[in-house]
């Protein structure tokens, strides 16, 4: 598997692919114009200010929101979220009801328990209570779109648990690092 980040940059959505179906999705969300709101690094590790509080919070809650959804490997940094999300089987919790047909998110048209939908609901918390803190209504928050990678076996998984495990001890090299020493 190739390096995270540098699978991030390449990322595009599968066209035809149902991100509504059980799987695990490694996201990276950003703040607009990467501004660093969320804390800072030291020693290695990421320092929450209330920002950076208020966005691990609403991480947290994307399972409360989502019953069909659970949460693995995530870090909040200075001016992003790298997160595994897991959407679970429906089957699993539907007994005696069919699970529809696979069904494209299409603009304008959201799909309940999508990756689109659950990203788009974490976004929308967070901007919401962070401009509330910030006692800035209708700012924005975060980059218009969000990354993904579809984890497709067991090796990817834990290659990209030790990314974000690891993601604080790396910012002097991120890309997403505007102080980055290149």
């Amino acid at each position: 598997m190739c390096n995270p980040a540098e699978h991030r940059r390449r990322s595009i959505r599968l066209r035809g692919y149902d991100y509504s179906q059980a799987g695990a999705y490694f996201v990276t969300i950003c703040t607009q114009n990467r501004e660093c709101l969320f804390g800072t690094i030291a020693d290695g590790k990421m320092v929450l200010n209330p920002l950076g509080e208020i966005a691990a919070v609403c991480w947290n809650a994307i399972p409360v929101h989502f019953r069909d959804v659970e949460l693995d490997e995530y870090v909040v940094m200075p001016n992003h979220i790298h997160g595994i999300i897991v959407i679970l089987d429906r089957a699993d919790y539907r007994r005696g009801t069919a699970c529809r047909a696979p069904t494209m998110e299409r603009f304008g048209r959201p799909l309940s328990g999508s990756l689109a939908t659950i990203v788009r609901s974490f976004k929308s918390a967070a901007t919401k209570r962070i401009n509330e803190w910030r006692c800035t209504p209708g700012a924005v928050v975060w980059q218009r779109n969000y990354y993904e990678h579809i984890i497709r076996n067991e090796r990817e998984w834990d290659a990209i648990r030790e990314y974000i495990y690891l993601n604080p001890t790396q910012w002097d090299q991120d890309i997403e690092n505007p102080e980055r020493k290149t």
